[in-house]
């Protein structure tokens, strides 16, 4: 068969597809998608746990609301009408994008859906989901192939109608009655708070004693307290088998069996590096399964970039985003490159109570020896925490003692994500502590009071 010459074919639908644009209406351009047109974010990720998450919040302020003296009661949850919300709005997103590449608007783009494989160094084989195949060129070529929920090899544990990953499980029919969620990273956390918030009973097996353990250690401690008083938490678990029954799936460990109506395997993403077929290519891969780039995202391979989650250990969508934007210009610029800036990289973890994070740990300040002063304050230290009946949300700062730039930020509590957002700021323009600080008004009583107190307890 006769390959099909591009100048720039683009794996994967998510942020490679904010590549082209109409100053590159000039070149022939192929996107390739194995999977649902859009990416992790759109379809399964970001966008739809979030949608999920928001409801969740104001069903579980009935449970909180005794404490400020008001008696509320959740009635119901009517999941599919949640369910189809949600996915009524992305799944069309999801289709129009799929339709707005393919249609005259963009004459100069050729979509293939299909899975795709090199067979040589800029050389595709594509097995189109219609059942033929296609192979193509590209000039140049962008690995934006994302990642993958894994599954970890115990005798029994196999997706299917009561076995699931984040990337089904909120398609779920009905809202079962009890959950058993596999795992303590940021999937396990955002997905337990949605379904104990919706009067599902969640159990949780981590094989540690913490949640969130890539977190700061002040952070992990404090949600998995926070996690353990709401739902069941059960740590230092090996599960050794599962079996998947017509009406629930029973786990096996040593000395312990559960049972469960669904279970929720939330233990990690793996790059999506190794469908691809990369030794033909050139293309060099980490222990970890990540493709190797440079700082300008270019891989080891002539001609060939990536970006996002399949070379990208942060795996978030803002990263993706920023190194997409980095490759377009170095695509259409190849002789002044810019660079991708991953000195500071938020995340934030959209459970309850919500937390946010960027920069060192105090940990990871500690190991590799770098000098630094820590502040912290409590949500139950200033007047918006007060309103809120907040007793166990902190903010912490790590800082240079000599120069005053901030070194980290981590915050459990009410709009984590949101109040962190100053300190990203300072981080990304070099601005000081005390700058931050002393040099601006802080809004009375508001969240971000937390800050400037977390702030000022560094020269305390």
């Amino acid at each position: 068969m006769s390959a099909t010459q591009h100048d720039l074919v683009i794996i994967g639908s998510g942020s490679g597809n904010s590549i082209p644009g109409p100053d590159m209406d000039h070149l022939d351009i192929a996107i390739v998608e194995g999977g649902t047109f859009g990416g992790t974010c759109l379809n399964v990720g970001c966008i739809p746990t979030k949608m999920f998450v928001y409801p969740a919040d104001l069903a579980a302020g009935a449970e909180e609301a005794g404490a400020l003296g008001v008696e509320l009661t959740l009635e119901r949850v009517r999941w599919p009408d949640i369910r189809d919300r949600i996915f009524g709005r992305i799944d069309p997103i999801s289709a129009a994008g799929r339709a707005y590449r393919q249609g005259p608007r963009t004459p100069n783009i050729t979509v293939y859906e299909g899975w795709a494989e090199f067979t040589a160094h800029k050389t595709l084989d594509i097995a189109l989901h219609d059942g033929t195949s296609a192979t193509v060129n590209g000039d140049q070529i962008v690995l934006a192939a994302g990642s993958r929920a894994i599954v970890p090899d115990i005798p029994g544990l196999a997706l299917g109608p009561r076995v699931h990953t984040s990337d089904t499980i909120m398609r779920l029919e009905a809202l079962p009655s009890s959950v058993l969620v596999l795992g303590g990273g940021f999937i396990a956390a955002e997905m337990g708070h949605v379904f104990r918030s919706f009067g599902v009973e969640v159990t949780q097996v981590i094989r540690s004693k913490r949640l969130l353990r890539d977190h700061d250690a002040d952070i992990s401690r404090a949600f998995t307290a926070v996690a353990a008083d709401r739902w069941r938490l059960l740590t230092d678990v090996h599960p050794t088998s599962f079996d998947a029954r017509a009406t629930s799936v029973r786990m096996e460990a040593p000395g312990l069996t559960l049972e469960a109506d669904v279970v929720l395997v939330a233990t990690g993403r793996c790059p999506n590096s190794d469908r691809l077929a990369l030794t033909a290519t050139g293309v060099e891969v980490d222990d970890a399964g990540y493709v190797t780039v440079d700082e300008h995202q270019r891989t080891s391979a002539e001609g060939i970039f990536a970006l996002g989650d399949i070379c990208s250990p942060w795996q978030l969508k803002h990263v993706a985003n920023h190194e997409a934007r980095v490759v377009r210009h170095n695509l259409l610029h190849p002789d002044h490159p810019v660079r991708s800036d991953h000195r500071f990289v938020p995340s934030a973890v959209f459970t309850h109570p919500q937390i946010a994070s960027v920069g060192l740990t105090e940990e990871e300040a500690i190991a590799r020896g770098v000098a630094y002063v820590a502040g912290r304050y409590d949500y139950a230290g200033i007047a918006a925490g007060w309103a809120r009946e907040d007793t166990t949300g902190f903010a912490k700062v790590l800082a240079d003692p000599e120069s005053g730039l901030l070194l980290g930020a981590h915050i459990i509590g009410p709009e984590a994500a949101t109040v962190i957002q100053p300190l990203i700021q300072a981080m990304s323009l070099g601005q000081t502590a005390r700058q931050v600080a002393e040099g601006q008004y802080w809004i009375h009583p508001a969240l971000p009071e937390i800050i400037e107190n977390a702030l000022l307890q560094l020269w305390a």
